[in-house]
């Protein structure tokens, strides 16, 4: 059973490849989505799929790529709408 979670990640999380990153590993998991930068700074993701693999996902946020210096991450988790075809980087 698929689930949807959106995740918000503070921190210096922006200009250290998190987004190209993130797209990587949600890929690599089989999930649909994307992830985008907000103007305050933060990184904001929303991905569905299975319930194991958003997990995981989420523990990845918590690290972020190697330059990246996650400080909270938020969540919050809903029933999937299987609205996306795959997952990308959004403006």
């Amino acid at each position: 059973m698929s689930q949807r979670l959106a995740a918000r990640i503070h921190g210096r999380v922006q200009g250290v490849g998190f987004r190209y990153h993130a797209e990587r590993q949600a890929r690599g998991l089989g999930l649909t989505g994307w992830v985008r930068n907000r103007a305050d700074g933060d990184v904001e993701i929303l991905a569905e799929g299975p319930a194991d693999a958003l997990r995981q996902l989420l523990d990845w946020c918590r690290q972020g790529p190697p330059s990246a210096a996650v400080t909270r991450v938020e969540e919050q988790w809903s029933a999937a709408t299987g609205e996306f075809a795959g997952f990308g980087i959004r403006a």
